[in-house]
C-alpha cells in the first residue's frame, strides 16, 4: 500500500514537472496548434486532478475507488490524446479522411462524437471532485437548455433544441467550448502567474511581506489587524485566491490578532476580508485581469488593466486600514510590547529578491513584452538573483517543488476553466447571450443605477458557487453585449463585474473565504461570514464609484486617459469619504457613534464616492465635507468628556 502511494505522488510531481515546462515552452515558443496546445494542457490538468483528489473523501482508502482514478486517468490520456492527434500536423497520417479534427465541423464520425461524450463526462468529474457540485450542475443544466429549448418558457429564452452530436462538437470538439478562450486564459497567462508566485514562496520573499507590514504597524493602533491587511493584500497579489490566501497568511495573522484582543469572528473576518481583495492588487491580480484582455471591446493593454486597478486597489486597502483601526479603539485591542529586531542579513535578502521581483514585472510590462514574457523573463530573474544567497535560493530540487505547488493550486482552476467553456460553447450554440441583455436592457434604459444593480445581484448570485474568475468570464459574456448600451467606460463595466466576482468570496450564505478564515480562528462560520461582509462593504461601493468617476481608473468619461489633475482630485474626494464610512460600519471614530450619526456618516461618505467631482456635483462634495467634519469635531468633542464605555465586540 505504501508502494502504492509513493508510486501516485512519483507520477503526480512528473505530470507537475511536464505541466509547468510545457506552459513556458508552449507560450514564449510556440510549436503545436492551440487545440493541441490546450489539448495537452487540459489533460495534464485533469490527470493531476484524479491523481490527487478521490472521487469521495470517505473512501479513500479503499483499493477499488484508488484503481478508478487511474481509470479515469488513462481515459483522460486517451481522450484528450485524441484531440491532440487529430489536430496537430506531426499525426497527419493518423487524421480521418486526410482532414484535421478543426476542418470536419459538422461532418464529424462517431468515434469523434464517442470521444466528446467522454471528454465531457470527465471534465464535469473533475471539476466535481476539485470544486464541488456547483459549476458542474450549472453546465449539464445549460447542456440540458440546449437539447430542450424549444419547451423552454418564454422567459427562459426558448430556442429550436440541438442533437446531441451538434452540443458534442459545440462544447467539446472544437474552439468554442472546453478549449475555448477561458483554458486558453489559464494557458497563456494564469498558471504562469501561479508558478511565479509559488517560486517567490520558495525564495523567501513572500515572509519579507509579514515582517515589512509588522515593522509598519507594530505598536500601532489594532497593530496586528493591520499587518494582517497589508501582508494578506500583498500576498493575494501573488496568488490571485482569497481562500489559499486566508489559509496561508491566515495562518500567523488571525493568533496574533487573538492575542492582541480581536474576538474570533473578528479576527478571522479581518483576515477574510483582506485576503478577498488581494486579487485586486496589481501587478499580477486574479486570473479575471487576465480573462480582460481577450474580452474588453476596443481591446486594453496588460499595462492599462494594472493601471486601472492602482487607485481602486489602494482605496480598498485605506478603508480596511480605517476600519480595524476604530475597531481595535472600540474593542480597546492591546498590542505586544516587545520591540521588533532590526532586520537580519537573511531578512534584507528576502526583501531584495521581493523588490526585484515586483520592479523587473512592472519594468518588462513597460518596455511593451506581452504579459506572458514580462512574467516569465522575471521568473528567470529572481531565480538569478536568489542562487547568489544559500538563505534565498531556490535549487533544482525547490523549483521542482515550486511546479507541484503550482500544479496543486492551479489545476483546480483548470479544469474550471474546461468546464466553464461547456457553459460558453452552449452560450454561443443558442444564442442566449443576446436574448439576456434584451430582457435586461428595458428595465434599465432609463436608469443606470437600476442597470449595475442587477449587474451586482446576477454577479454575486453568481459568485457563491463558482471561483471568482470563471464567474467574471460568465457575466462578461452574458452580459458583455448590453455593456456599450448602457454608456459605461468599456474597461469601468469589466472591472465592476470583476470586483463583485471577488466580493462573493466574503458574501454569506457561500463566504468561501470566511469560511477558510473561521476553521483557522474557531469562530462560528456565519458570523465570521457577516463580519466579513461588513468590513469589505467598501468593495461593494467602489465598483459604484469607479463606474460614475471612471478617473478613479485613469480614464475619461468617454474612454479616452483622463488627465492627472481630475484622476488626483476624484481620488482624494473619495479617499475623504473613507474614515466617515469606515466610523459608520465600525460605530466608532474617537468615541462611540450613534446610529443616527452613522446614518449620517453614510450618506456623506455615499455622496463623496458616488457623486463625479465635475459641475454642479462639486457643491455636494463640500456640503458632504462639511457635514463630516462637523460630526467629527462632535465625536471628538465627546472622546475628551467623562471616560465612555466601551463597546461589546
Amino acid at each position: 500500500m505504501m508502494r502504492f502511494s509513493i508510486s501516485r505522488s512519483s507520477i503526480f510531481g512528473v505530470l507537475a514537472t511536464v505541466l509547468s515546462l510545457l506552459i513556458l515552452a508552449e507560450v514564449n515558443y510556440p510549436q503545436l496548434t492551440p487545440q493541441s496546445e490546450l489539448a495537452f494542457f487540459a489533460m495534464l490538468g485533469l490527470m493531476l486532478i484524479f491523481l490527487s483528489y478521490p472521487l469521495h473523501p470517505k473512501v479513500t482508502d479503499q483499493t477499488i475507488f484508488r484503481a478508478l482514478d487511474f481509470v479515469l486517468v488513462a481515459a483522460t490520456l486517451l481522450c484528450f490524446g485524441y484531440i491532440l492527434m487529430q489536430s496537430e500536423p506531426i499525426f497527419r497520417a493518423f487524421w480521418i479522411d486526410g482532414q484535421p479534427l478543426g476542418n470536419r465541423a459538422g461532418a464529424e464520425r462517431s468515434i469523434d462524437h464517442l470521444v466528446g461524450i467522454i471528454g465531457l463526462v470527465l471534465v464535469l468529474e473533475g471539476t466535481r471532485r476539485s470544486l464541488g457540485w456547483a459549476l458542474p450542475l450549472l453546465s449539464i443544466a445549460f447542456l440540458l437548455y440546449a437539447v430542450f429549448g424549444q419547451a423552454m418558457l418564454d422567459w427562459l429564452f426558448p430556442h429550436r433544441g440541438y442533437g446531441w452530436q451538434r452540443i458534442v462538437g459545440q462544447t467539446f470538439l472544437h474552439s468554442q467550448g472546453v478549449f475555448g478562450i477561458a483554458l486558453n486564459v489559464m494557458f497563456t497567462y494564469v498558471y504562469l502567474f501561479i508558478l511565479f508566485g509559488t517560486v517567490l514562496e520558495r525564495t523567501g520573499a513572500t515572509d519579507y511581506i509579514i515582517d515589512l507590514a509588522q515593522r509598519l504597524f507594530w505598536h500601532s493602533t489594532g497593530g496586528s489587524a493591520k499587518v494582517a491587511v497589508i501582508s494578506s493584500g500583498l500576498m493575494g497579489s501573488l496568488s490571485g485566491s482569497a481562500v489559499a490566501n486566508t489559509a496561508t497568511t491566515g495562518t500567523f495573522t488571525i493568533p496574533m490578532m487573538r492575542s492582541a484582543g480581536f474576538g474570533r469572528n473578528i479576527a478571522g473576518a479581518i483576515e477574510a476580508a483582506a485576503s478577498s481583495g488581494g486579487a485586486l492588487v496589481p501587478p499580477i491580480m486574479g486570473a479575471g485581469a487576465y480573462m480582460m484582455l481577450e474580452i474588453v471591446n476596443p481591446p486594453v493593454t496588460y499595462l492599462q488593466i494594472i493601471s486601472a486597478a492602482i487607485i481602486p486597489a489602494l482605496l480598498y486597502y485605506a478603508a480596511l486600514l480605517f476600519i480595524v483601526h476604530f475597531h481595535a479603539r472600540r474593542v480597546g485591542a492591546v498590542e505586544a510590547e516587545t520591540e521588533k529586531p532590526p532586520p537580519s542579513t537573511e531578512e534584507k535578502m528576502h526583501g531584495i529578491v521581493f523588490v526585484i521581483a515586483f520592479v523587473s514585472l512592472i519594468g518588462f510590462l513597460l518596455i511593451g513584452y506581452t504579459p506572458f514574457r514580462a512574467v516569465s523573463l522575471s521568473l528567470l530573474l529572481v531565480i538569478a538573483v536568489a542562487a547568489w544567497k544559500k538563505e534565498t535560493r531556490v535549487g533544482l530540487r525547490g523549483f521542482f517543488e515550486a511546479m507541484r505547488q503550482a500544479a496543486r493550486g492551479g489545476v483546480p482552476l483548470v479544469v474550471a476553466a474546461s468546464c466553464v467553456g461547456i457553459i460558453l460553447g452552449v452560450v454561443t450554440l443558442t444564442g442566449a447571450g443576446t436574448k439576456l441583455p434584451a430582457v435586461l436592457l428595458p428595465l434599465a434604459e432609463h436608469n443606470l443605477l437600476l442597470a449595475l444593480l442587477l449587474m451586482m445581484v446576477s454577479t454575486i448570485i453568481l459568485g457563491m458557487g463558482l471561483p471568482s474568475a470563471v464567474c467574471y468570464l460568465l457575466m462578461a459574456t452574458l452580459i458583455g453585449p448590453m455593456l456599450a448600451d448602457l454608456g459605461i467606460v468599456p474597461l469601468a463595466a469589466h472591472f465592476f463585474i470583476f470586483y463583485f466576482g471577488m466580493m462573493s468570496m466574503v458574501t454569506p450564505p457561500v463566504a468561501l473565504a470566511a469560511y477558510a478564515a473561521a476553521a483557522i480562528s474557531g469562530g462560528g462560520v456565519m458570523q465570521t461570514a457577516w463580519a466579513a461582509f461588513r468590513f469589505s462593504l467598501v468593495g461593494f461601493a467602489l465598483p459604484f464609484a469607479f463606474v460614475l468617476q471612471p478617473e478613479l481608473l485613469f480614464l475619461a468619461p468617454d474612454g479616452s486617459a483622463a488627465g492627472i489633475g481630475l484622476v488626483l482630485t476624484s481620488a482624494l474626494v473619495t479617499f475623504l469619504g473613507l474614515p466617515p464610512l469606515a466610523a459608520a460600519l465600525v460605530g466608532h471614530w474617537f468615541a462611540p457613534v450613534n446610529w443616527w450619526h452613522r446614518l449620517l456618516l453614510f450618506a456623506a461618505s455615499s455622496v463623496l464616492f458616488m457623486t463625479p467631482v465635475t459641475g454642479l456635483q462639486k457643491w455636494l462634495h463640500f456640503g458632504a465635507l462639511a457635514l463630516v467634519i462637523v460630526l467629527g469635531y462632535v465625536n471628538w468633542r465627546a472622546a475628551q468628556g467623562p471616560s465612555h464605555p466601551q463597546s461589546a465586540s
